[in-house]
């Protein structure tokens, strides 16, 4: 076995990686929850939060063009802060990645299981589809990683074609009346109802949080910068590229949506996309958007072993997780740290076994926290890395203002998380990780050899 990976993956591959990750079952069915919390002003929130991921990617593409290494944020927050920061960040990355797919995987299992009860009336154990699930990702991510990036491509691409027709169906509705009778709907539904801010400047602020978490995924980009084939080029096409698609994604799905019908009155029927579908004459709505929600937590489920599977990899090569997880066969592939991601899924079908109507609820609001740690490491490995170069080819606007006010808004999201009770836990999970990672650090000696590891020893 060979230490290398090869780089396979081109702009357009890495593109959809990111895309995959970012837009998922929360556009298509949990797009309601945002807008019943702030109404109409939800736009705003996702264009402002748009702007701080935008920030955060900046950065990360920053050092991924000057430095493209495996394991992205984790090598830089070693090399620019210290190892014990690199340490913590690789493994709070790789418990998200873990967490993510255990959710994404349940996803799977949820709608497969309702999708056979009301199309076949077959009653099926959740857990089964997930374990099949487990099986076909895992084999995805043992081939080439060409492989992997081709199917999360058509993955990626069977949301964006739904998203881009539910958009212009929409439009047609509400420029030309098509599904309402010849009558076009207008814009007025989007102010008519207690205006922009029917919740006030508060429930704006309010939905954040939420908005935020939507583009999670999206640092993918950075996880691909070790197999990428030209990164110079390529990453910051796919950096600059990634972010106006997943807005004009979100933001035009939500205005058409809001458009079509009152705010308050979205999330009383179900999915907004399937009820557009449905008025555009596509009978078999539900059906579709259940097949297109499924597709989506698959996408997601083949990112996350991805990018656990490669922050695997990195953390092996720093001393910082056992060497045997270092190696790949001849197409490259970390097969050992895929085998290990995936065998941590096997907990997932358990918890499925045992408790499958809590399990996606449950791993979804304790990974909160692992996300915010890992876009704050990001932009204070930037700030370090900025002090040490200056500028470089692909440099992040406006440092360091943009950087000092896009890590407060993560404070703001980190306090938000603290001031919901049903976010809370995230908090709790959260620090008893980073005190149980401190101990293993130091007491298992992880430190000693990390403090004689030469910087040559990174990939």
């Amino acid at each position: 076995m060979s230490h290398h990976l090869q780089r396979r993956l081109t702009s357009r591959l890495i593109t959809f990686m990111a895309l995959g990750m970012a837009i998922g079952a929360g556009l298509f069915l949990g797009s309601a929850n945002s807008i019943q919390m702030a109404g109409p002003s939800v736009v705003f929130a996702y264009l402002f939060g748009g702007l701080m991921i935008f920030i955060i990617m900046r950065a990360l593409g920053e050092m991924a063009v000057h430095d493209p290494v495996a394991g992205s944020f984790s090598s830089y927050a070693h090399r620019y802060l210290g190892p014990f920061a690199g340490y913590l960040t690789g493994w709070n990355y790789w418990l998200l990645m873990v967490g993510v797919g255990m959710a994404e995987s349940t996803a799977v299992g949820v709608y497969m299981k309702q999708w056979l009860l009301e199309t076949w009336h077959l009653d099926w154990p959740q857990w089964i589809w997930v374990f099949g699930s487990a099986a076909m990702i895992g084999a995805l991510n043992l081939m080439a990683v060409r492989v992997y990036g081709e199917m999360e491509f058509w993955f990626t691409m069977i949301k964006v074609v739904t998203v881009v027709l539910m958009i212009l169906g929409g439009a047609a509705m509400i420029w030309f009346g098509w599904g309402n009778g010849g009558h076009p709907v207008g814009f007025s539904n989007l102010w008519s109802h207690g205006g922009w801010f029917p919740k006030g400047f508060e429930g704006m602020v309010l939905a954040l949080p939420i908005v935020v978490f939507a583009f999670g995924g999206i640092e993918t980009i950075g996880m691909a910068a070790g197999e990428a084939a030209n990164p110079e080029r390529n990453i910051p096409r796919a950096v600059n590229s990634v972010l106006w698609r997943i807005m004009i994604f979100y933001v035009g799905a939500l205005l058409v949506i809001m458009a079509i019908y009152p705010w308050d009155q979205l999330g009383t029927q179900g999915s907004p996309f399937v009820t557009t579908f449905a008025k555009l004459g596509i009978h078999q709505a539900a059906a579709v958007i259940n097949f297109v929600v499924i597709t989506a937590a698959l996408s997601g489920f083949n990112s996350t072993m991805f990018s656990g599977s490669r922050m695997l990899y990195s953390l092996s090569h720093k001393g910082q997780a056992p060497a045997l997880l270092g190696k790949v066969n001849e197409h490259g592939v970390p097969t050992r740290s895929v085998l290990a991601c995936l065998a941590c899924m096997i907990i997932g079908v358990l918890l499925n076994y045992l408790v499958p109507g809590r399990i996606f609820a449950m791993m979804m609001s304790i990974l909160s926290f692992n996300t915010v740690w890992t876009w704050s490491m990001v932009l204070i490995a930037h700030f370090s890395f900025r002090r040490r170069f200056g500028k470089t080819k692909f440099p992040l606007r406006v440092w360091p203002l943009s950087s000092a006010v896009c890590l407060a808004f993560l404070m703001f999201v980190l306090v938000m998380l603290g001031y919901s009770p049903d976010t809370r836990v995230a908090l709790y999970v959260g620090a008893a990780w980073v005190l149980l990672l401190s101990v293993a650090y130091w007491g298992f000696g992880i430190g000693r050899r990390m403090s004689v590891a030469a910087d040559a020893s990174m990939v």
